[in-house]
């Protein structure tokens, strides 16, 4: 059974849908993330969850109790913001403990749980400190530490490290994931950030207009997308048109070029959209195993670890990212080249989240 299970849920502002038809189970400890561009409604969603906002329709139930109707104060959640919103006239100890006096903790217990946050967020010496002392990273810290102190059911995170520089981020992000691990707390992130969604989280919830477009692993999100949305909002991506030719055998042809996709697709005649990742391509020769596409080069992008070259079929534009090993030396511009990439490489893209 799902630790958090939400259900049809749906919000409306006035005549505006945020979103809709929102279901999912999330297992205790799991780590998932929300992901998608502003105004998607992943935040909207966690405000659901944390219970500052109701849902016009649909029913939240967490540790098998609905709290549908309870207020945010009663649900026992952990909440971290994108700006710290620690108290600036209280010190870093008196911040963590804010909620625990609230709850009415005695003094002795307050000081022990102060001293374990600090510990985990290793700021042990910092509890005396202000807010305006600490860099952005620690005043995040300090606000994680804060959330965790009541030591909740649930903790949400709400684009917590967005106003960060970008080592910061990515130093902060794998702290956090650390010290979730080593909680065991049930964790929502939300993020824009594809990146930061694909390093640390057990499953993505990919959001686009509202609705949610897939849920996945990392691996699944990236490696095998099920719409253009997400297909195009994750990593780098070739998007090309093909007609169909066989269905059950997913034969499709691609700029007057057969390939084969490995699975069935729509009828025959039909126009689909694949996708294919830049790094899944090599250039080579056929061999009999795979796809093979002729293509010319119009351009080579050296980008450090990794050497894009920009090919055309007869229409379509085809990137392939080629690891920069040494002794590699690039097709140039206007060569004749065969694109190599496996069936399975080849994804079938479709709106279905919008049907």
């Amino acid at each position: 059974m799902a630790f958090l299970e939400l259900t049809g849920i749906r919000k409306e502002f006035g005549a505006a849908v945020a979103v809709r038809d929102f279901n999912m189970g999330i297992h205790q400890g799991e780590f998932i993330s929300f992901l998608g561009p502003s105004g998607c409604g992943k935040t909207t969603v966690l405000r659901m969850i944390a219970g500052f906002e109701r849902p016009t329709q649909g029913t939240i139930i967490i540790d098998g109790q609905d709290v549908t109707e309870i207020s945010a104060n009663k649900r026992n959640i952990g909440m971290v913001f994108q700006q710290y919103a620690l108290f600036p006239n209280m010190t870093v100890a008196e911040n963590i403990q804010f909620g625990l006096k609230v709850r009415g903790a005695d003094a002795v217990m307050r000081k022990q749980r102060v001293a374990d946050m600090l510990e985990i967020i290793r700021m042990s010496e910092f509890g005396a400190r202000f807010p305006h002392q600490l860099s952005g990273g620690q005043q995040q810290r300090v606000a994680l530490a804060r959330a965790l102190a009541i030591q909740p059911n649930l903790l949400l995170l709400d684009e917590p490290l967005s106003a960060l520089d970008a080592k910061i981020r990515v130093s902060l992000r794998q702290e956090i994931r650390a010290i979730q691990r080593q909680l065991g707390i049930t964790t929502i992130f939300v993020t824009h950030d594809q990146e930061e969604a694909l390093s640390i989280s057990d499953r993505i919830v990919v959001m686009n207009a509202g609705v949610v477009e897939q849920i996945g692993t990392p691996l699944d999100i990236y490696n095998r997308p099920q719409t253009q949305f997400v297909a195009s909002f994750i990593g780098t991506l070739n998007v090309l048109r093909a007609q169909v030719i066989d269905h059950t055998a997913g034969r499709i042809r691609i700029d007057g070029q057969e390939v084969t996709t490995g699975v069935q697709i729509i009828d025959a005649g039909e126009v689909v959209s694949i996708a294919l990742r830049p790094e899944s391509i090599s250039i080579g020769h056929a061999n009999g195993y795979g796809n093979a596409l002729s293509a010319t080069v119009e351009d080579v992008y050296f980008m450090g670890s990794v050497v894009r070259v920009r090919t055309r079929l007869t229409e379509q534009q085809v990137n392939v990212d080629t690891f920069n090993a040494a002794g590699m030396i690039p097709p140039k511009p206007g060569e004749k080249v065969t694109l190599i990439f496996p069936s399975e490489a080849a994804r079938v893209l479709t709106d279905a989240a919008h049907a």
